[in-house]
């Protein structure tokens, strides 16, 4: 019942989309050299509770996007950094709103940035292109690995073929986290229902056979399904540290062009998609800014 979403559940999704849109469009206005982070956050959250329930998980205002669930806001935003927002709010009804944006904190991104930022950007948009009803989820995040290591490489930091990198696990560096999680009454829905909340080797042969919705590894996506599409790219030092230490994936990747992108932080763009009897589409009658012009556009004011 709450994987595949009613006609009357997607409304419900198109109004917590809503809350969500004004969390966003307030983050992205507030960004500016000197703001603490928690002003922001404080200013979304209050949002989320004055038109829902509140924040459907707790929000993630950062200059340090590569700490991927980083909810401390004491920062003080810098020039020439990046802020990661990832927040969403809940209806009335219950039904949960989730998507990030990553703004340059003086409103215009650096060469490096901008390049980093459109990698990240093409493989959100390749991902959205290739879903439609029957998608395995291993193959949708297969399709993000390519697209980001494709792009990794034209940039030097990855030193094989796109497929290599990735069956070598290279991208794990880079993305430690799957593609999107389904949505609805929550905002990783499912995942902690019935079987997905046991020990999956003891359902593993029955579902490579379903390839049902009781775990996201062996989730085939059908008309109804909704579900965020959240490619990002990542500069973790410590991760850095111990691969380039261990040898592992030294193959695969440019441990010494790496070392300049140790400060960058993160970059991680989401969206909201429900499949459709021909494909997919984006929740929300009108999309938050996402193309680099669009941002630094919307942002030349604040």
């Amino acid at each position: 019942m709450r994987e595949k979403k009613s006609a009357e559940e997607i409304e419900a999704l198109e109004r917590a989309f809503k809350i969500g849109y004004q969390m966003h469009m307030t983050a992205m206005r507030m960004c500016r050299p000197g703001v603490v982070e928690r002003e922001i956050a404080g200013r979304v959250e209050g949002i989320a509770k004055s038109y829902g329930q509140g924040v459907s998980f707790p929000t993630i205002v950062t200059q340090h996007g590569e700490i991927l669930h980083n909810h401390n806001h004491d920062g003080v935003l810098e020039s020439g950094r990046l802020l990661l927002v990832d927040g969403g709010g809940e209806s009335v009804e219950g039904y949960c709103s989730d998507h990030t944006r990553t703004y340059p904190v003086n409103g215009k991104f650096t060469d490096v940035q901008k390049e980093i930022y459109n990698i990240v950007l093409r493989a959100h948009g390749e991902v959205k292109d290739m879903i439609k009803p029957g998608t395995m989820y291993t193959d949708i995040h297969r399709a993000s690995y390519l697209s980001l290591a494709d792009g990794l490489k034209g940039v030097g930091l990855i030193k094989s073929t796109a497929e290599d990198a990735v069956d070598a696990g290279a991208l794990y560096m880079f993305m430690p986290h799957g593609l999107g999680h389904g949505m609805g009454m929550d905002v990783h829905d499912l995942e902690n229902i019935g079987e997905r909340s046991f020990d999956f080797s003891t359902v593993a042969e029955r579902a490579a056979k379903s390839a049902t919705c009781i775990h996201r590894s062996t989730w085939r996506v059908e008309p109804g399904t909704v579900m965020s599409d959240e490619p990002g790219i990542y500069f973790i030092p410590a991760l850095i540290d111990k691969w380039k230490a261990e040898g592992i994936n030294k193959d695969f990747i440019n441990f010494d062009k790496l070392e300049s992108y140790r400060t960058f932080g993160g970059i991680r763009l989401e969206d909201d998609i429900v499949i459709t009897n021909e494909g997919c589409k984006l929740l929300g009658a009108k999309r938050l800014p996402i193309s680099v012009k669009d941002v630094e556009k919307e942002m030349a004011n604040n």
